[in-house]
């Protein structure tokens, strides 16, 4: 049995599970849907069930649900060990805890485990957003365990809800706005690893938006509609022409039919002789946002590879590692450049590698292109004058394709996107004799003068093609631009047109590019300050590299300080009359002292009303300070309702005229 004094009201309750559905919100986009909807469904029929006043949940019930749950986890990953399968159970487990809560004393220690639950979201995403998601939740954490402090009568006053509530946030974002300073001493000062704890490997093979090492309509399109930052880029001098922002990614050569897909992540042989002839080149340094896979981007064709990356004969980079945290880097690249001018057979075998029996009008077209034309660059005219000479248009809502789907496209559907322009060429391209490979990267960008970069958006994904020609090595063809210039030359915001009608809002795609001058801020001052960046804190104090002991006394120091400060401030304030019942005691007190009847400042209440024993008319006066004694001592936090009635009756005590007559014609006769 619960004792009455400690169980729940509705009102707390319904705080605790607010608190508990926040903690896991962070969670339940990143996890299996079949775990989102369990725990959705253990919240939701929890707050029914209460709603309903129903009984306390029998043991009977609960013990399955807790062996089930770790069950599910090692089902779904293999163990409960790691960030995914870790936060998974956690989230399930805090559901259960909230099963159990009746008593204040439960909703304590869940407020607590949603604390842990709450900051387990930083191991996956520590983007400025999500931040000031979690110090929303902390101040209702907050205003939850201040809540949890009234007792059961207090909270079933008729006016505590709604007022007490409101205190109760207003203390708990007063709490946090207040340790701003020491947080940032620790943040700034604290010696902390070479690498980030959320910099740890994924669980799972699940990927963030970004491109993979295959293309298919679904992932191309998936990215065309995501108008998240790819990544950001700071150039050394002027930022190139738009026409000239291929960002290269990877470069795939295998097709199946459907998929375009490319071997394995290892550099190619012959990276180093691979280009030559290089001219206009230019430098830049490249914000990478995580991915979780290991491509990284560079401008065309770049003459380097990063520290802990390969650079391929393909001109693509690849990271020693998945790409799970934000990656700065610098390169350098040449936008005119002769590559491959050599191709050994085994490489041109692969670059002509078909399917078999798949796509005979694709075939039987390259194969007359062919016959007729002979030269390579003509049938390359040939096959871009198909495309802007005949009905095709450029769309992000492209139909479904069979088993022939270069048929389908070329001859039926005539609508996609990059995605099916790049494919169909490079097949055409393959059919008629020609090496050809297709390159995923992105587009173009948006610059933001104010910042002075470039911000790539995943909706700027594009797939263009490669066709070897002899005497010239590897030459970009970009099909898509036959069909739709504007892709090139303006984005694929204007190109996608009534498509993707929800892109044509101007002044909402200015809001988000300038808005991302914040999470640029952001992570440059936050989410990159690392080990490296805090050794450097104190070079203007003489200290070239800050050792830990440096840095916990600066820490040590500037914490005594900020509290030094704070305790200042705090004692040179005016202190005012306090709370709404200690206000109306004050002004009590202060009509009495009017009439000559002062307290004393070391004469508490009891004392007070003791000493006007005998008084006339008194017993008013002491009725009132009685009142105050038992709103104020009595319990932790008094009721709103009988405060208010406190200071309505000490607001209508007149202490003038006849009740300062009978004061002092008493005073007199009891001399």
């Amino acid at each position: 049995m619960i004792d009455i004094g400690t169980r729940l009201t509705p009102r707390q309750f319904m705080l605790t599970a607010a608190s508990v559905s926040a903690a896991v919100l962070p969670h339940l986009p990143r996890l299996p849907l079949s775990f989102s909807l369990l725990i959705a469904g253990l919240l939701i029929g929890r707050v029914v069930q209460r709603r309903l006043g129903g009984a306390r949940i029998p043991t009977a019930l609960k013990l399955p649900l807790v062996l089930l749950i770790p069950l599910l986890v090692v089902i779904h990953y293999g163990n409960v060990f790691g960030r995914e399968p870790g936060s998974a159970l956690a989230c399930a487990m805090l559901a259960l805890k909230l099963i159990e809560s009746e008593s204040r004393r439960d909703a304590r220690a869940a407020i607590a485990f949603s604390c842990f639950v709450l900051m387990s979201a930083l191991l996956f995403d520590n983007s400025m957003g999500l931040t000031l998601m979690l110090c929303a939740a902390l101040t209702l954490f907050l205003a939850t365990l201040l809540q949890l402090e009234l007792q059961p009568a207090d909270s079933a006053a008729p006016h505590a809800g709604r007022s007490e509530l409101g205190r109760a946030m207003r203390s708990a974002a007063t709490s946090l706005l207040t340790a701003i300073p020491l947080t940032l001493c620790v943040f700034i000062f604290l010696p902390r690893l070479g690498s980030p704890l959320w910099g740890a490997p994924t669980d799972t093979a699940a990927a963030r938006s970004g491109l993979g090492d295959s293309m298919d309509p679904a992932s191309v399109q998936e990215l065309l509609i995501d108008d998240s930052a790819a990544f950001r880029v700071s150039f050394d001098g002027p930022v190139p022409d738009r026409s000239k922002l291929y960002w290269r990614g990877p470069v795939l050569t295998r097709f199946d039919g459907q998929v375009w897909s490319r071997p394995n992540y290892v550099g190619e042989a012959r990276a180093a002789e691979a280009v030559g002839k290089t001219a206009d080149v230019v430098g830049y340094e490249v914000t990478l946002e995580p991915s979780d896979r290991r491509w990284l981007m560079a401008l065309d064709v770049p003459l380097g590879a990063p520290e802990n990356a390969v650079r391929g004969a393909d001109m693509s980079l690849v990271s020693a590692r998945p790409v799970d945290q934000l990656l700065r880097y610098r390169a350098s690249s040449a936008l005119r450049y002769e590559l491959g001018a050599q191709l050994g057979e085994r490489e041109r075998m692969r670059d002509l590698a078909l399917p078999a029996g798949l796509n005979p009008r694709a075939r039987a077209l390259a194969t007359q292109w062919r016959t007729e034309l002979g030269d390579d660059s003509a049938v390359i005219r040939a096959a871009l004058a198909l495309f802007r000479d005949n009905s095709f248009f450029y769309s992000l809502a492209a139909p479904a394709l069979g088993r022939d789907a270069v048929d389908d496209f070329l001859f039926e559907t005539r609508k996609g996107f990059c995605q099916h322009y790049s494919s169909s060429f490079t097949f055409l391209m393959r059919a008629a004799g020609i090496p050809s490979r297709i390159v995923t990267g992105y587009l173009g960008g948006y610059f933001n003068a104010m910042g002075n970069y470039l911000v790539v958006r995943q909706s700027d994904a594009h797939a263009w093609s490669e066709v070897w020609l002899s005497g010239r090595g590897w030459v970009r063809v970009d099909p898509t631009g036959a069909v739709s210039p504007q892709r090139v030359e303006l984005g694929a915001r204007d190109a996608a047109g009534a498509s993707a009608s929800w892109y044509q809002a101007n002044w909402l795609l200015a809001l988000r590019n300038q808005f991302d001058l914040v999470n640029r801020g952001w992570n440059s001052l936050v989410v990159q300050f690392n080990a490296l960046r805090q050794q450097s804190l104190l070079t203007p104090f003489g200290i070239d590299k800050a050792e830990y002991y440096d840095l916990v006394r600066v820490l040590i120091g500037s914490s005594m300080l900020v509290l030094a400060l704070y305790c200042w401030w705090v004692l040179r304030r005016p202190r005012g009359a306090g709370d709404t019942l200690d206000a109306a005691y004050t002004r009590l007190c202060r009509k009495l002292e009017r009439i000559g009847l002062p307290r004393a400042a070391n004469e508490g209440p009891a004392a007070f009303a003791m000493r006007l024993n005998g008084v006339p008319a008194a017993p008013a006066v002491q009725n009132l300070i009685g009142r105050y004694v038992g709103l104020r001592y009595a319990r932790a936090l008094p009721d709103t309702a009988a405060v208010r009635a406190f200071a309505g009756s000490v607001r209508a005590l007149r202490v003038g005229g006849t009740f300062a007559r009978i004061y002092r014609n008493g005073a007199r006769g009891t001399r």
